[in-house]
């Protein structure tokens, strides 16, 4: 099938290109060609928000296409109207964090969302595709890892472990969280390809199990080959420091899981990466290839909590 991606070479784009063509599929990515494309894709060079990038896709169809990267419903409105409807399938990527907090968990994909979310523009994207009538699918993933992720989440970890540092923790540690592997991701999306049971249809993506803060570093310390027993764990209440708008944890602290039993089911698909074995890939193919471990790593907001919490680093 003809396929267009919008991104491609960065993070989710990366796995989800590779497993494309692995399985025969004809791949275009659009994107502002920082990374050339692999061999045997088709590379658009430009900005989604300038118009004159888009014009390249008038006169094209595509049997699927891929929005990687649209955040607001204006750029994915934008997309749909320079492709004048030559697509079967529109794949959108939105976002677990659309939800509302609710006290019921996991949360599915029929609980609220949060009108004031930060990314209350995917949610908008998803609804204005369901009211226009078209052929879409959207995931929402919960927190992704892998390799080459651009969101520190398990080097933060790592960034300490390794340099035996102590992990500092908002709260009692307790919060549970979910992580899913980038790989795990782009399989799922790869199994919503001309699936009819997914058209119109809305997924949780992450992986099948729930982690505390605190398994999640002693998963990391296991993945680095570390004793998860001899870590340093330091619980701190962030409402209690002056920190601002700096980021001392890389993520939320509150519970965060949902269900991916309907993706289970809809596409035939399950995620393939234990947390231990996704965390081992990320610190072997990106963390140390990238020679992170020897890069200097600026902890003084931990210091400044740590002596705040009256515990020497």
């Amino acid at each position: 099938m003809r396929i267009l991606i919008i991104g491609g070479s960065r993070f989710i784009g990366v796995a989800l290109v590779r497993q494309l063509l692995a399985v025969g599929h004809e791949v275009t990515v659009l994107n502002r060609g920082s990374r050339p494309a692999p061999t045997g894709v088709e590379q658009l060079v430009g900005d989604r928000h300038d118009p004159s990038t888009l014009t390249q896709l008038k006169g094209r169809a595509f049997d699927v296409v891929f929005d990687n990267t649209g955040r607001e419903a204006a750029e994915t409105q934008a997309l749909v109207a320079s492709l004048d409807g030559q697509f079967q399938q529109l794949i959108y990527v939105s976002s677990a964090g659309v939800y509302a907090t609710s006290d019921q968990l996991p949360l599915r994909e029929s609980d609220p969302v949060d009108p004031q979310s930060r990314h209350r523009g995917k949610f908008e994207t998803e609804d204005w595709l369901r009211q226009q009538g078209l052929p879409f699918t959207a995931f929402r993933p919960v927190y992704i890892y892998g390799p080459s992720n651009y969101n520190p989440i398990e080097q933060w970890f790592f960034d300490r472990i390794v340099r035996d540092r102590p992990i500092l923790i908002p709260g009692s540690g307790l919060h549970l969280t979910q992580l899913g592997h980038v790989e795990d991701l782009a399989s799922a999306m790869v199994a919503a390809v001309n699936n009819p049971r997914a058209i119109g249809q809305v997924y949780n993506l992450s992986g099948d199990r729930y982690v505390s803060f605190d398994g999640l570093a002693r998963a990391c310390a296991i993945a680095a080959g570390r004793d998860p027993q001899a870590l340093q764990l330091v619980h701190y209440d962030p409402k209690s420091l002056n920190l601002g708008k700096r980021k001392a944890f890389p993520l939320r602290a509150q519970h965060f899981i949902a269900a991916i039993e309907k993706a289970q089911q809809d596409l035939n698909w399950s995620p393939c990466f234990s947390l231990i074995k996704g965390l081992q890939d990320s610190l072997q193919n990106d963390y140390l290839a990238r020679g992170l471990d020897q890069q200097a790593v600026d902890f003084s907001l931990d210091d400044e909590i740590l002596a705040a919490v009256s515990i020497r680093p």
